[in-house]
């Protein structure tokens, strides 16, 4: 239900997402239009969607840091700095099995959930600082938490429409924690893998048509052709059903609009997480009724998972090569023979 209540989360949270002025490469590190940061005469600067910070030289790196949303967790772990975590919140969606062990062995502590924190432990820990997504009815808590001296780092990369501008927070991570090399490395091998990929793909001889995400009550939350589900069906060389549009944001369809656009669909992807077709079907009788229901391929995004955690949610946000990967291995399998789906598996 949580990875449902994520997806959900994520696409209406795309209906809003607006574009900010960008800072120009000669200025500093431009993560993409809502994120930049760079140094000036010793203060690292950091713009975050509506949010700005200072950061004195004494300031940073950060050693003791908190965690309000598993996908964060995803670029610690890259970054091979999960000691650095004192406190999280919602341990039981975590997949790593490092942060984990952590813990288990009260190295790590539980603060909470994404429901309410416990503000009181949260200020004994000291944190350095705080990174989460903003939730304007927390602004309470918020305050408590600056109030006390905390550092509270807003950072919306589940916003992000571009896959490698995802995966580019990494290095914004490495500046705040003192992990420069070790973010670029793993970004530039990143980056490298999915233009790879992208070139591998290219030379595939057809565009299967795709669908995408799947309904909530009645309405179908369709990512336009500019969002990152969007632009990752493109990048992996097939036809997604709104490949012309051009929002950045989810389109509200109902299933009979949805239903006119996919004659012809060979494979419906992110279709959330249901464990068989049976299944989906009992959620939703209507789906009976599409053919790529009944004679084409259903994939799911629960490749990793374990009991709440889902892996996509985490390291998924930082490894787009994989994702892309996964994508490839669907759309044209004959690229890609020895290579099992990392988070995505199919229906049955």
């Amino acid at each position: 239900m949580k990875q449902r209540i994520l997806l959900l989360f994520t696409v209406i949270a795309l209906i809003s997402c607006k574009r900010e002025q960008k800072i120009s490469s000669t200025d500093g590190s431009s993560i993409s239009n809502r994120t930049q940061y760079k140094e000036n005469n010793g203060v690292l600067e950091l713009k975050s969607g509506n949010f700005t910070y200072q950061f004195k030289s004494n300031q940073t790196p950060f050693k003791k840091i908190i965690l309000l949303n598993a996908s964060m967790a995803g670029y610690i772990s890259e970054l091979g700095a999960e000691n650095l975590i004192i406190g999280v919140s919602s341990p039981e969606y975590i997949y790593s099995e490092k942060i984990q062990s952590l813990l288990k062995e009260g190295k790590i502590q539980n603060v909470g959930s994404d429901q309410k924190y416990d503000i009181e432990k949260i200020i004994s820990l000291k944190p350095d600082a705080i990174f989460t997504n903003y939730i304007a009815s927390f602004d309470n808590a918020y305050q408590l938490l600056k109030n006390n001296g905390i550092q509270v780092i807003f950072l919306d990369e589940y916003m992000e429409q571009k896959p490698l501008e995802k995966t580019a927070y990494i290095k914004l991570f490495g500046e705040l924690l003192g992990k420069q090399k070790q973010a670029a490395d793993k970004y530039q091998e990143i980056e490298k893998n999915y233009n790879s990929l992208k070139q591998l793909v290219s030379k595939a001889k057809q565009r299967p048509a795709v669908l995408a995400n799947e309904m909530y009550g009645d309405v179908w939350y369709l990512p336009g052709g500019k969002t990152s589900v969007a632009n990752y069906i493109s990048d992996a060389n097939a036809a997604y059903i709104l490949k012309d549009n051009t929002e950045e944001k989810a389109l509200t369809m109902s299933f009979e609009e949805v239903y006119a656009k996919s004659s012809g669909v060979q494979y419906w992807v992110n279709a959330g997480n249901h464990t068989s077709k049976k299944e989906m079907l009992g959620m939703n009788t209507f789906y009976g009724k599409l053919d790529v229901f009944n004679k084409g391929h259903i994939y799911v995004i629960t490749g990793k998972g374990k009991q709440k955690a889902n892996d996509f949610f985490e390291s998924g946000v930082v490894r787009a090569d994989l994702i892309l990967k996964d994508y490839i291995k669907i759309f044209h399998p004959e690229l890609l023979p020895d290579y099992q789906l990392t988070y995505m598996k199919e229906l049955q």
